[in-house]
């Protein structure tokens, strides 16, 4: 698919300087903090990356939110080499490009089990460095002019990330808040915007941690506040229930047993297709089927205006 038509799936004082390796260390660039750590970030060329297929777009502003993701394939793969981290690279811009039919690497950085972090799409790097605009990606769904996305290495539904992810994670995204004045309650998974499995149960969980090590770094407090939540076929409980009934008041003829199967994955469909929403292409459905999953751009098309989206996410937030 187009990326046309799917918009999806840290400072110090001085110059710019290049390790022997060719990485891109950022020292001394840009409008963040001293107090925040430039992390390595090894630029396209160094990791052999093919030209962009068609022009590079830059936003003519911030972005509002950083979004963690998560590769799925290759997997939770035990070669944390930097060699390793560039072949995923140049894997995953060679999907993007040759598969999804995108002009680039979807996401704007990767981060490689090892921890080491490459730059994603063309200019990711030296528009970030400048701190008030940003390259426009295909990893968020309808959101791409807001988001800047990170890439995790793996498969995070039931296993948690090497320690070394979690380490470079945090100073990339600390980095990237304080470059660009992002608020650590702004740091989200793909799934807070689609109906995704992305970033994975486990990363996902652990989205508040980052938030508050993040803030950390920035001499920042943290506001959690109540997500939409993903429900998805084989679920049970409240939340399911809720939402079973919400499908009935706009005419589906579902259950309200509770129980997430056939009948409502196929009502929660009809109602992404009513409203133009497309399947996400996020690599999460390479293990997974996610047509159905009721998601973030979902609940807002079945929850009335009764109350605000805040209070039906709080609602939900205390159901079973």
């Amino acid at each position: 698919m187009a990326e046309s038509s799917f918009d999806r799936r840290v400072l110090l004082k001085g110059g710019m300087t290049v390790t022997a390796a060719g990485a891109l260390g950022l020292a001394g660039v840009g409008t963040a903090s001293a107090a925040v750590p430039v992390p390595t970030i090894y630029g396209t060329s160094t990791w052999g990356a093919r030209a962009a297929s068609g022009a590079i777009v830059v936003e003519n502003h911030k972005p509002t939110y950083i979004v963690v993701h998560h590769t799925v394939e290759p997997g939770n793969n035990t070669d944390y080499s930097l060699a390793h981290a560039y072949q995923i690279s140049r894997d995953i811009q060679t999907f993007h490009m040759d598969t999804r039919g995108w002009i680039d690497t979807g996401q704007q950085f990767t981060n490689s089990r090892g921890g080491y972090v490459t730059e994603g799409r063309h200019r990711s790097l030296e528009i970030l460095r400048g701190g008030t605009q940003h390259v426009q990606g295909a990893n968020v769904g309808n959101h791409n002019s807001e988001c800047i996305g990170i890439e995790n290495e793996g498969l995070y539904s039931t296993v948690d990330v090497t320690q070394a992810l979690w380490d470079s994670l945090v100073k990339l995204v600390a980095y990237i808040a304080s470059q660009y004045g992002i608020a650590p309650s702004f740091i989200k998974g793909h799934r807070d915007f689609n109906s995704t499995e992305c970033c994975g149960q486990v990363l996902y969980n652990r989205l508040p941690e980052l938030r508050v090590a993040v803030g950390r770094v920035l001499g920042q407090g943290v506001r959690e506040e109540a997500s939409w939540p993903l429900l998805k076929p084989g679920d049970t409980g409240e939340k399911v229930q809720l939402a079973q009934r919400l499908l009935r008041a706009q005419g589906a003829d579902v259950p309200t047993d509770g129980v997430f199967g056939p009948v409502t994955r196929d009502a929660v469909e009809a109602v992404a297709k009513a409203h133009g929403i497309q399947p996400d292409t996020c690599a999460a459905t390479a293990r997974t089927d996610e047509t159905g999953f009721l998601g973030a751009d979902i609940w807002p098309l079945i929850t009335p205006s009764t109350q605000s989206s805040q209070a039906w996410k709080n609602q939900l937030a205390v159901s079973r």
